[in-house]
């Protein structure tokens, strides 16, 4: 499979527990950390503020270990479905979508107008 990576060689990538399929973390591939996380059974990540590889877990201990791998229909983004060690966020919340926008509108129904 050919994925699309942005012009930074970079692929979205969505972490979620295989379980229960809360969404864990949003992090970004580039070739070779899509490589690394196939071949080790670990999440490989590029990170673009520090410009390095880094294996979710190597140094908090939480671990994520992969357990499948889904694509989009354009080939420009992917899911991770792992079982998750520990926290996924740096902060040290099982998920890094811990908090919640208030004040957007959720009551509107199907063949409501907004």
């Amino acid at each position: 499979m050919e994925f699309k990576f942005d012009d930074n060689g970079l692929i979205p990538v969505i972490i979620q527990d295989w379980e229960n399929r809360e969404v864990l973390m949003l992090a970004y591939m580039n070739g070779e950390s899509l490589r690394r996380t196939l071949e080790s059974g670990r999440t490989w990540f590029w990170s673009r503020s520090r410009q390095e590889f880094w294996c979710k877990g190597e140094t908090s201990g939480h671990r994520q270990y992969v357990r499948e791998v889904r694509y989009d229909c354009d080939a420009d983004a992917l899911v991770i479905k792992v079982l998750q060690i520990g926290a996924a966020c740096h902060t040290g919340e099982r998920s890094c979508f811990y908090r919640e926008v208030d004040g957007a509108r959720t009551d509107l129904e199907p063949g409501e107008e907004g």
